[in-house]
């Protein structure tokens, strides 16, 4: 009764002391917030930057128009190694584009950024591209000899497969002088291939119409993971999950985990005891899948089921979104450039004669073509920047120091086009590739696979396709550029365009190319 009573009295000021409760809260969180900025200041003070908002940072500089990557090269002109970039009022990244920064932070083996790649984890799981650690160096040592060259082999002639079957499609374009786009195109390909390759999976993604369900479950993801990172409130894992953008995000992993787990279960009800594996070895290759599945360590312990999926999803992923950007740029490349395209298209002829197929020893003999492909890279790098987070205090060559705890992004796109290190950084000169100037530059001007311990594990891969696919496309087609569609690159995880990649093809007269 007494209690009541007391409450009763109480009743008319509680809502005052809610008011205060939550003003408590308030200068709490404030003054955490302050001191945190405050920190977070006198550890980059030996970096200047552009002026920031004190609230925005240099978020509404960035206008998601085609124009970001490129304001970032020219803040990078005034700061020539690293300067820092604010995302919201305590959230700054040391953006590195400079190869003698580059290499203090690439040549260790810091973990991935925990802040930037755990928006990718729903979707990817713990893989080899997000993990740290013991659990990284045991994947790592694990999934290696998936990509051993006798394992690689095979899949030159699957790739020709799958770039025969786009070229195919062309045809339809090839008489016509119409622009198309080719990113599409080049997606399905690709996927068509990591699936042959990678899963021993036919499929008639290429061919069967519509918009693949996959490829547009990736898209949605890396849209969303970008527009997250740029949102501040969306940094609450709360406030994204109860958000419209999140219940899209969930749906797109839905359908992409649907995909993998298929593919997965597919192999399994093949390989339903462990003396499978010397029947896959019998098969004309062995491929990844069979890799993962029977891969053992030391302890004679292999991957649990959800290590499994999140490497077959992180793969599916990363071997067909980041090649089918760097072949639609490459592609994109010679058509601006035809007068590279025909060194090419001999060189190319010379090695295949009348093949329409490439083999594997053929893929060292196109040495024009491929300076092609690595500048085209430099230009337009599939991955066009990569995140790491500091354990440690780094001082690099000038003697600046960075504590430990610490962003840092490592703009590839930056160091590909920064003036100091690149003579006409815009312009496309395959030869900057020739051995002797190669040997002139730091190793770490050049890194579309990034570069060090935690290097892209698939690039020989990647180089691969990118060969097989160039020299059958330079075979049939003459690549042709349409001034009226001019890429708007964007960073989505991978490097996109917003207006796609568009061209123009015209059937090759093989008789003429005879006679040359």
């Amino acid at each position: 009764m007494e209690l009541t009573d007391a409450y009763t009295k109480l009743q008319p000021y509680m809502h005052y002391l809610l008011a205060v409760l939550c003003l408590v809260v308030v200068v709490y969180k404030l003054t955490a917030f302050f001191v945190k900025q405050k920190a977070v200041i006198r550890s980059i003070e030996a970096f200047p930057g552009p002026p920031a908002h004190f609230l925005f940072g240099h978020v509404f500089e960035f206008k998601q128009d085609g124009t970001d990557l490129f304001k970032a090269v020219e803040w990078g002109k005034q700061y020539p190694y690293a300067f820092p970039i604010w995302f919201g009022p305590s959230l700054c990244f040391l953006n590195i584009n400079h190869p003698d920064y580059a290499k203090t932070i690439l040549t260790s083996t810091e973990p991935k950024d925990d802040f930037v790649y755990r928006f990718l984890q729903t979707w990817i799981g713990d893989g080899l591209l997000v993990s740290k650690g013991q659990k990284w160096f045991r994947h790592r040592r694990l999934l290696t000899p998936g990509f051993h060259y006798d394992v690689l082999k095979p899949y030159v002639q699957l790739m020709s497969q799958s770039a025969k079957t786009m070229l195919d499609k062309w045809e339809s374009y090839a008489h016509t002088d119409k622009t198309f786009e080719l990113f599409e195109h080049v997606s399905l390909m690709t996927l068509d291939t990591i699936l042959q390759c990678a899963f021993s999976c036919k499929t008639n993604c290429q061919t069967e119409g519509g918009n693949n369900a996959y490829i547009k479950a990736v898209y949605e993801l890396s849209d969303l993971a970008n527009f997250r990172f740029r949102t501040f409130p969306y940094h609450s894992d709360l406030i994204f999950y109860l958000s419209p953008h999140g219940y899209r995000y969930r749906n797109a992993c839905k359908v992409a985990h649907a995909h993998t787990e298929n593919v997965i279960k597919k192999r399994k009800e093949a390989l339903t005891e462990e003396t499978e594996l010397g029947r896959t070895q019998a098969k004309r290759y062995q491929d990844f899948l069979d890799i993962l599945l029977f891969a053992r360590d030391e302890n004679q312990q292999g991957l649990s089921d959800e290590d499994l999926r999140a490497e077959v999803d992180t793969f599916m992923f990363e071997g067909h979104d980041t090649t089918a950007s760097g072949i639609s740029f490459l592609l994109y490349c010679l058509a601006c450039h035809p007068e590279h395209q025909n060194i090419c298209r001999e060189e190319i002829l010379q090695v295949l004669g009348g093949r329409d197929t490439m083999e594997w020893e053929d893929l060292s003999k196109i040495p024009y073509t491929t300076m092609c492909i690595k500048e085209a890279l430099r230009l337009y790098p599939p991955v066009p920047g990569v995140a790491r987070k500091t354990t440690k205090q780094y001082t690099f060559f000038d003697g600046r120091t960075l504590p430990a705890g610490f962003h840092v992004a490592v703009s590839v796109f930056g160091i590909h086009r920064n003036p100091v290190v690149w003579e006409n950084p815009n312009v496309f000169d395959p030869l900057r590739f020739l051995p002797e100037n190669v040997s002139k530059r730091s190793p770490h001007a050049f890194v579309p696979f990034s570069a060090g311990p935690r290097n892209c594990i698939g690039q020989t891969f990647a180089m691969n396709e990118m060969k097989v696919v160039t020299a059958l496309t330079l075979k049939r087609y003459q690549l042709i550029e349409d001034l009226h569609f001019q890429p708007k690159m964007v960073a989505r995880l991978i490097l996109r365009s917003l207006n796609g990649v568009h061209i123009k093809i015209r059937p090759v007269d093989p008789q003429v190319w005879e006679k040359s």
